[in-house]
């Protein structure tokens, strides 16, 4: 398990926190909501890895992975994956009650997301719809009610998030197609990933355009939506269909400095 697969959805989660009360909503619910993002990650990817374990075995790439290899019994990762569920449940409990209703959503995402590859090309809207969660989960945990800009925050983390699976199926798009499974790369092949990704990443930054325009958002929040279009932009630039060498640096770096420093810009637009 990565830092990066974290880093991800966190700073978003902060994203939805402080727009939802537009300045700061306290020391105790950001603690909660950090440590509950961190449960649910870790439980999502523990399951994502027991599910997958026959699977990546079979995939070069994958094979040398903590279960595959045998460092790690599937015993371990349930016990983790109980654990993480525990820690996400008991810091579900210290936020507002009506998440304590909808806590379940969440898990039941976590679970269905592995089986997904099987039987649909879909699965990377589904696993941006999970990670799309992190905002509108910290805004009703803050105030109680969902907003439609709560819902377009979220919407523009499912796309940006599937947009970058896309490519990161890239990686596995020959083993999937020996195994019968399905992905966008599977589906569409490779240019068919590119042009997929630029369409769901223009549709992110217009999602967060228009939760700013909804929420009158300052100078700062704007700024941070031009940096993410920039980003976004190089990201596309740094691969191409015919040279897929700067793959793995597109996926992780380039999207982990945006979570952040989108945050940090929405910070400074909520707390200045």
């Amino acid at each position: 398990m990565r830092l990066e697969h974290t880093v991800f959805a966190l700073p978003f989660a902060y994203v939805g926190a402080l727009l939802s009360v537009d300045g700061w909503p306290g020391l105790g619910p950001m603690a909660w909501i950090t440590v509950a993002m961190v449960g649910a990650r870790t439980l999502a990817m523990g399951l994502n890895r027991l599910v997958d374990a026959e699977i990546d075995a079979r995939n070069p790439r994958t094979a040398a992975r903590e279960l595959p290899s045998g460092a790690l019994t599937p015993a371990h990762v349930a016990a983790l994956c109980g654990l993480a569920l525990a820690v996400y449940v008991v810091a579900v409990l210290q936020l507002d009650p009506i998440v304590r209703w909808l806590c379940p959503i969440p898990v039941v995402m976590f679970v269905v997301y592995p089986y997904l590859k099987r039987v649909t090309w879909l699965c990377h809207l589904w696993l941006g719809a999970c990670l799309g969660l992190a905002p509108v989960g910290a805004w009703v945990a803050i105030t109680g009610a969902l907003p439609w800009e709560a819902w377009a925050l979220g919407g523009a983390v499912c796309l940006w998030v599937a947009g970058f699976d896309l490519f990161y199926a890239l990686f596995d798009r020959d083993h999937d197609l020996a195994e019968g499974l399905h992905s966008w790369a599977t589906r569409f092949g490779v240019r068919g990933v590119f042009r997929g990704a630029r369409a769901m990443h223009a549709g992110s930054v217009a999602l967060l355009a228009a939760a700013g325009a909804g929420l009158d958002a300052g100078v700062w929040y704007w700024l941070g939506v031009a940096v993410v279009g920039a980003l976004l932009v190089y990201e596309h630039a740094i691969v191409r269909p015919d040279d897929l060498r700067r793959l793995d640096a597109a996926f992780f770096t380039v999207n982990g400095v945006l979570s952040i420093t989108f945050a940090v810009f929405v910070a400074l637009d909520t707390l200045l």
